[in-house]
């Protein structure tokens, strides 16, 4: 049996590459306890294909 709980699994997606106009996207897979923070996540994570650390905000 699988455990029930608040932990969703996120997607992350890079904010600053849609206005460079490079092919490609950056997306990074995290969890979140949904009780404890149920606003949209943002973090700052390193894109490979700018190369530079930019801010990755949570889509659905």
């Amino acid at each position: 049996m699988a455990k029930k709980g608040n932990r969703v699994q996120v997607i992350l997606e890079c904010t600053e590459h849609k206005t460079s106009g490079k092919p490609g996207t950056s997306r990074y897979i995290t969890v979140k306890n949904k009780k404890n923070t149920p606003e949209r996540l943002e973090l700052k994570k390193f894109n490979p294909i700018l190369k530079k650390v930019t801010l990755h905000k949570e889509i659905k």
